[in-house]
């Protein structure tokens, strides 16, 4: 089998347990199309029911609210998945997705999804740990939002992608650079905000802009700064 036949779903790290007769058998029955950054990719609400796989690009994960403004949840890169809520349960899709940049995805139909997860328990489990991973994440941000200024939740943010980014122990190297906007989005407060807490971490040597990446220089004292303000 060539490596054109598995460049595509070979990539995604959810199916790589799977074989290369599996994977092929799988790519046959899967649709790729091509979006541009910014174009929709499903809409909040739709009855599609199919699960998506980034091939290669990115796509946000975002809602909006009664007003009109956008809540951004993740960006996803490839190798990723999603819309597998309504793959699994049938019902109305939970949120909205576009291209964050050009992106390839390849949409597998729900039945072939149920099928997959029934025929390979690993990576049903897989499914289930990310699930559970949303649900603690969102809870965090739940709490966040409840108990926490707006200066504070963005310090939490910028906690939650340090972690993300970890080099070592204790310093993050954040690639790429966050716009102020998407993480405003993220913690419901305006980019001012998101200026001057970020402003106010350089000054005390937290966090430094460089070319490419902002580095966290103390991920240990950034903790520290969260954990007081959330009384942890």
């Amino acid at each position: 089998m060539s490596e054109k036949q598995l460049g595509k779903l070979s990539r995604i790290e959810l199916l790589s347990e799977l074989g290369s007769s599996d994977l092929f058998e799988i790519e046959k029955s899967c649709s790729f199309r091509q979006y541009s950054a910014k174009e929709q990719v499903i809409d909040s609400q739709s009855e599609s029911t199919d699960i998506f796989f980034v091939i290669n690009g990115s796509v946000r994960v975002e809602n909006y609210s009664i007003s009109g403004r956008i809540i951004a949840f993740a960006d996803l890169s490839a190798g990723s998945y999603f819309g597998e809520l309504a793959a699994l349960d049938g019902q109305p899709r939970s949120a909205s997705v576009m291209g964050l940049t050009s992106c390839l995805l390849a949409m597998m139909p729900q039945e072939l999804f149920i099928t997959l997860l029934k025929k390979h328990p690993n990576i049903a489990l897989k499914v289930m740990r990310s699930l559970a991973q949303v649900i603690r994440t969102s809870t965090s941000r739940i709490m966040d939002l409840s108990t926490l200024a707006a200066n504070n939740r963005v310090q939490a943010e910028m906690l939650r992608l340090a972690k993300k980014h970890l080099k070592d122990g204790n310093v993050s190297a954040i690639s790429p650079i966050p716009i102020h906007s998407d993480i405003a989005s993220r913690v419901s407060t305006s980019r001012e905000t998101v200026a001057r807490v970020l402003t106010e971490l350089a000054k005390k040597g937290i966090i430094e802009r460089q070319k490419r990446v902002l580095l966290v220089k103390d991920v240990k004292k950034l903790n520290d700064i969260v954990e007081k303000v959330r009384g942890d």
